[in-house]
């Protein structure tokens, strides 16, 4: 018995995957959409990162709650990734403030379920989409301790400004003992055996205080509109 696939099984498994993939693309499409769409509505925004993990009454979900609140109460709508733990603090902060509480939420085996403080709230099944909409309407970032997640947003988000693929908006670390070695570590290593340029390090700011957040923002935004200039607009359409 040839243990050759069938020429006619073949093709029918070809065009099959051919299928599948085509509906997939158009699935990944309709989420760019909606999320676009939606995203639109919501500038100027902070995209907020960190941990799913931190219970309420912890000083870190404390620093993230009062934090989104203050910019809130500014007039920047909160973006989250929707979930628990710091996300949760986010958007229970900014849902008490002015302005909207919004939760990019993403399909995930375990761990991830929605929080109940969402006033704008959109699902994901891609990560790379749902990446995206936290980089196209953000006027700047915000990283409390988090694990491997918080971790790739501020890698991708320092990789995005620094290559020129996203505007350079205020990068903004939260409770800095927590940051300390990481940062260190990039002086150290990627600046001293130069794997990065030495001002590279200025894309990133470290600030404890919630007012002080709020302050720096402001300041990055002294002499210019929250709006995306027309060339910024452009470059995020190359993400």
């Amino acid at each position: 018995m040839s243990d050759k696939i069938p020429k006619s099984f073949d093709t029918a498994s070809r065009e099959a995957n051919a299928a599948g993939e085509a509906w997939r693309l158009f699935r990944i499409m309709s989420e760019f959409v909606e999320a676009t769409e939606r995203m639109d509505e919501v500038r100027p925004a902070v995209s907020v990162f960190g941990s799913a993990r931190v219970p309420a009454g912890h000083p870190y979900f404390a620093l993230a709650e009062k934090t989104s609140r203050l910019l809130s109460d500014a007039g920047f709508s909160v973006v989250s990734g929707g979930g628990p733990g710091i996300m949760e603090a986010s958007n229970r902060g900014a849902h008490f403030g002015r302005s909207p509480a919004v939760g990019l939420n993403i399909e995930l085996p375990r761990e991830q379920f929605g929080n109940t403080y969402q006033d704008i709230s959109l699902l994901f099944r891609h990560f790379f989409a749902r990446k995206a909409m936290f980089v196209r309407c953000a006027s700047a970032y915000v990283f409390l301790p988090g694990g491997f997640g918080t971790l790739d947003e501020f890698s991708e988000v320092l990789v995005l400004m620094q290559t020129g693929k996203s505007a350079r908006v205020p990068c903004i670390l939260m409770h800095g003992t927590f940051w300390r070695g990481l940062l260190q570590w990039m002086r150290e290593r990627l600046v001293g055996e130069k794997m990065i340029n030495p001002q590279d390090m200025e894309l990133v700011q470290v600030i404890d205080e919630p007012e002080g957040v709020v302050e720096a923002i402001f300041k990055h935004y002294e002499h210019r509109s929250f709006q995306p200039r027309a060339a910024e607009r452009e470059i995020l359409l190359n993400l």
